[in-house]
């Protein structure tokens, strides 16, 4: 019977921690404040609108850009920010502009100028470049098919 009583109290003091160790919980709970939900800060900034690179000296190699925008309440509306135009592309096209070339096509005897296609490549900036472009240069020196075989004149004794 004494066994039992003693059973009896533990299981009451586990009882009782149980309940004290629930109630510390819920007020620690309560205690906590609840952050108010961000507001999603909405701009009336518009996207930027950045011009070419021009570069520093020549034309290509460091530059810089301008970039502005639209809005009542935007912190900043124009910007500079440097920029870079690779040396090795056709600048005719806009230096922010990189095409793949086709090779050469056949001489146009009516003109005399050879053409080929380039499909753009690589667009620097988000530059608006053009999908396909064309150039044409002179064919260079044209030269006359010769006869075949070989005349001789011969002279009348």
């Amino acid at each position: 019977m004494q066994q039992q009583q003693q059973q009896r109290r533990m299981f009451a003091a586990a009882l009782l921690a149980l309940v004290f160790l629930l109630a510390a919980v819920s007020t620690t709970e309560a205690g906590k404040k609840e952050k108010p939900e961000k507001k999603a800060k909405k701009s009336d900034c518009g996207e930027w609108q950045w011009s070419v690179c021009v570069p520093t000296s020549g034309d290509c190699g460091l530059g810089t850009r301008e970039g502005t925008r639209t809005g009542a309440e935007c912190k900043q509306t124009t910007k500079t920010q440097k920029c870079k135009i690779p040396c090795n592309w056709k600048k005719q096209f806009g230096a922010e502009c990189k095409y793949q070339f086709q090779a050469w096509g056949e001489c146009d005897l009516n003109t005399a100028l050879k053409t080929r296609t380039g499909n753009l490549k690589r667009a620097l900036h988000n530059a608006d470049c053009q999908k396909t472009v064309t150039i044409s240069k002179p064919c260079g020196k044209l030269t006359k098919p010769k006869p075949q075989g070989k005349f001789r004149l011969l002279k009348a004794a």
